[in-house]
C-alpha cells in the first residue's frame, strides 16, 4: 500500500513540470517578438531622420545663382518702350542692375524713387542703373511715368534673367507659399563680372549703400 502511494506521489510530481513546460517557450517567443519589433523601430529611426535633409536643401537650391567675382549672366530684354537692351551693348561699362517683385507696390515704389533721387550720383560715377521685374513693358511705362523714373526698366516676363541670377525663390506670406522675386541688387564691373551683391534687400538706406560700394 505504501508502495502504491509513493508511486502516485512520484507520478504527480513528474506531471506538474510537464504541464507547465509548454508555457515557457510561449513567453520567450513573445519576448523575442517584442525585442525584434524594438530593434526594427531603432533601425527605422535613422531613415526617418534623413527626411528633413530634403527641406534643408531647398534654401540652397533657391539661393543666389551668382557670386562676387563670377561672370554676370548675359541678357537681352525689352525696356519700357519695347526697345531691346542687351548685356552686349553694355560691354566695357559698369552698371547696377536691381531686381524687384512688382511695379507700383509700396516697397518697389520706394526703392525706385530712391534710385531716381540719387541718379545724378550714379551718372557722376558713370554707372548705369537698370531695374528688372517680371512686369511687361506697358506696365513699366505706366510705373515710370507715374513716378517720373529717370532710368531704364527691363521686362523679364519669362523670368529668364531672374532665374539666371538665382533669385526666383519660394516665399512665405501669412502661411501661404508661392514663388516670387527676391529683392536683390548687383554691381557689374567693366569686365562684366559681379563686383558686389545684395540679396534679400531691405529698401531703407539701400541705395546709399550701393553708392558707397561704387
Amino acid at each position: 500500500m505504501e508502495h502504491l502511494m509513493a508511486a502516485k506521489k512520484s507520478t504527480a510530481k513528474s506531471s506538474t513540470p510537464k504541464a507547465a513546460s509548454p508555457a515557457k517557450p510561449t513567453k520567450k517567443t513573445a519576448a523575442t517578438k517584442t525585442a525584434k519589433k524594438a530593434a526594427a523601430t531603432k533601425q527605422a529611426k535613422p531613415t526617418g531622420a534623413k527626411a528633413p535633409s530634403k527641406v534643408e536643401s531647398e534654401p540652397a537650391a533657391s539661393s543666389a545663382g551668382v557670386v562676387v567675382g563670377s561672370k554676370a549672366p548675359a541678357f537681352s530684354l525689352p525696356d519700357e518702350t519695347g526697345a531691346v537692351v542687351s548685356s552686349a551693348s553694355l560691354s566695357g561699362k559698369p552698371y547696377v542692375i536691381y531686381f524687384y517683385p512688382k511695379d507700383d507696390t509700396p516697397g518697389c515704389t520706394k526703392e525706385a524713387c530712391d534710385f531716381r533721387d540719387n541718379l545724378k550720383a550714379f551718372n557722376s560715377a558713370k554707372v548705369r542703373v537698370l531695374g528688372v521685374s517680371p512686369d511687361d513693358p506697358k506696365r513699366h511705362a505706366k510705373f515710370k511715368e507715374k513716378y517720373g523714373l529717370n532710368f531704364t526698366l527691363l521686362s523679364d516676363v519669362d523670368k529668364t534673367l531672374i532665374s539666371a541670377y538665382g533669385i526666383w525663390i519660394k516665399k512665405l506670406n501669412y502661411g501661404r507659399e508661392y514663388m516670387g522675386v527676391q529683392r536683390s541688387t548687383f554691381i557689374v564691373d567693366k569686365s562684366g563680372k559681379i563686383a558686389k551683391a545684395w540679396n534679400g534687400v531691405r529698401v531703407p538706406g539701400h541705395v546709399e549703400a550701393v553708392l558707397g560700394a561704387l
